[in-house]
This record gives structure tokens, sequence and C-alpha cells, in this order.
């Protein structure tokens, strides 16, 4: 399978992505709100990686707020694993991500390439 690209909302941060209720850590509701527009927009569309990817993250904000790059990944790639564009986040070997300009409401370019097996 070649590479794939495509668009997605700007998702919720790791901070906003967990709740905690007693005990228990859950998805929140953001989070699962998410998880359903990766499903709608992607579920079917492409062949399921279940080899090694190189992940690359074109990131543009809602706004100007200062954020940590690192907080938007988590809900990504669960939810790029719960569309079925991948069979797991473990699969994700090579990794860039570029904080740009901010857009109205975000957005995320996601760019997705099998990785060459690796010997040795």
């Amino acid at each position: 399978m070649g590479a794939v690209e495509f668009d997605l909302p700007w998702p919720p941060s790791v901070n906003r992505y967990y709740r905690h209720v007693g005990h228990c850590v859950l998805i929140s509701r953001e989070g699962r709100k998410y998880r359903r527009i990766a499903v709608s927009r992607l579920g079917g569309l492409f062949d399921k990686f279940s080899g090694a990817v190189a992940l690359s993250l074109d990131c543009y904000p809602p706004d100007r707020r200062r954020r940590d790059i690192d907080n938007i990944l988590k809900c990504l790639l669960d939810s790029l694993v719960n569309a079925g564009v991948m069979e797991d986040d473990s699969l994700v070997k090579r990794l860039h991500m570029e904080m740009l300009e901010p857009i109205p409401e975000g957005l995320v370019h996601v760019h997705i390439a099998p990785l060459p097996e690796r010997r040795g």
C-alpha cells in the first residue's frame, strides 16, 4: 500500500482527552466525539496499515494560544486506530510534526507512508 493524506479537525489536547471518574480513567465526551468524526471521515477509505509507518502532521491550531505540540498526539493517534487507518499506534516508527499558523477552527493535515522493512 502507498502513502495516504487527509485532513482532520483540530483534536482535543491530552489534558481534555481523559476524564477521571473515581479510580477509573475514561475517554472524555469530547474525545469520543472526535473519534466518531475520524471514523465517519476515514472509516473504510484506505486499507489498514499493518506494518511500520512514517507519520507527518502539519498542525494548524484554531488560534494563537501557546500550545505544547505533543498534547494533540494521543487523541489523534487513538482516533486513527479507531477509524481503521492503522492497526495500532505502535506502528509509528518515524514522526514529524510541525506547528504552523493558526486557521479558523484549526485542522491537522496527516500524511502516512509505509516504511521499508529493516533488516539486522
